[in-house]
């Protein structure tokens, strides 16, 4: 095999990737109205225990680049996919609020480490063909939470037990990660290489692109885990159709992201985001404003068109942002991930102490400062600047594999 025909191969193996772990994502959040009746927790109760996700990835993230750098990124990747794929059946097995807090950092952990591998390989990958491929990558991403919460739909329709359903959900995604996992990049540190810092800190100029991702993903957040009870709580709608908000989301942003890279080079970052932040902020007005089930539902969907392509530009406007490129994505992904797992427990927080509909008028305040603050992004991913000058740029050298 030619070294153009592996990378091509490693570049839809780690797409493949990317959509097993949404495909656990979409599986878990459309299960949530049904984890709450199950352990009767409050919307306060569920709020703190969603927090725990935060915990457990605050805690594992930085351990991930230490797995890569002992055993290479291939054999990293499936131990810690594989941690996340069978960490799904935990929460639903949970018979009450602690069970559940302490299933959920493990479900947080287990997801933040293997976040953390495929991005770098999704990096690696795209520096090696030389062209954008992230948008897409983070497409693949979304194409699994639809998957994920399409199934999550159907079996929440039929009244199914969530905790058969994740079991069953579980074996079959596990089994498919260890299967694509074959196929990515081994990335190996050199002999002389250090161990990557436990924890990196984004530069001063790269805290307002987190600020940025930090809005969009808080959007994405609370959207994925609180629709579905949004819909059954606020509006009375079946638990069928409350998750089908959720399936709904999850659509939006895979079809923007897969479209994203185009709409980059025609508009550039800075007015892609201002008019996501639009839509984004639109769509959350419908949402508090929705008398019917379709009109929130419809917000959702406009939510999730709105943010789809942010976090993929905070990371390539952050590798522009100082000296240390690295550093300056790792602190970025840090911020923005975090993001989204303390959303959840900042939502349901506010629901408990007011309502659902105030809770998603903070999320349509933070979608608006997108608007805002689009500028941290000026510029744009390298390769545009390149491509509106009549050339390519150039792949980064390779690194041992």
């Amino acid at each position: 095999m030619s070294g153009a025909e592996r990378i091509r191969r490693a570049r839809w193996a780690v797409a493949a990737v990317f959509c097993v772990h949404g495909a656990v994502a979409g599986s878990f959040a459309t299960r949530v109205p049904w984890i709450q009746d199950h352990t009767s927790a409050s919307a306060a109760q569920l709020g703190l225990a969603l927090a725990f996700p935060a915990l457990g990835a605050s805690v594992a993230m930085p351990m991930a680049g230490r797995v890569s750098h002992r055993f290479g990124s291939r054999t990293a990747l499936r131990l810690l996919l594989s941690l996340w794929t069978l960490a799904l059946v935990l929460p639903a097995l949970a018979p009450d609020l602690v069970l559940l807090c302490l299933a959920l950092a493990v479900y947080g952990a287990t997801s933040g480490m293997a976040d953390v591998v495929m991005n770098a390989l999704g990096v690696e990958t795209e520096n090696r063909l030389g062209r954008s491929i992230m948008s897409s990558l983070h497409g693949w991403w979304s194409a699994g939470a639809l998957i994920g919460s399409a199934a999550g739909t159907l079996a929440a329709h039929l009244g199914s037990d969530a905790r058969l359903h994740h079991l069953l959900a579980a074996l079959t995604l596990t089994a498919l990660g260890l299967t694509v996992c074959g196929g990515v990049l081994d990335v190996r540190a050199e002999e002389d290489e250090s161990p990557p810092p436990r924890f990196a800190l984004p530069p001063a100029a790269a805290l307002l692109i987190g600020a940025v991702g930090f809005c969009a993903v808080f959007a994405e957040g609370a959207s994925l885990d609180w629709s579905a009870v949004y819909l059954r709580e606020q509006l009375g709608s079946s638990a069928g159709v409350a998750a089908a908000s959720t399936t709904g989301f999850a659509l939006t942003m895979a079809l923007a992201r897969f479209a994203g890279d185009r709409v980059v080079d025609r508009l550039g970052p800075v007015r892609t985001v201002r008019g996501g932040g639009v839509l984004a902020t639109a769509g959350g007005l419908l949402v508090v404003l929705a008398g019917h089930p379709a009109v929130a539902m419809a917000g959702f969907a406009l939510m999730g068109l709105g943010i789809a392509v942010v976090v993929p530009l905070a990371f390539a406007a952050a590798g522009r942002s100082g000296p240390n490129p690295s550093q300056a994505i790792a602190g970025v992904a840090t911020v923005t991930y975090t993001s989204g797992l303390i959303a959840p427990s900042v939502i349901g927080g506010l629901a408990d102490l007011t309502s659902l509909v105030t809770s998603f008028a903070l999320v349509s305040a933070l979608a608006f400062g997108l608007v805002l603050c689009a500028g941290a992004l000026r510029g744009g991913p390298a390769r545009i600047g390149a491509d509106r000058a009549g050339t390519k740029a150039s792949p980064a050298p390779e690194r041992k594999t």
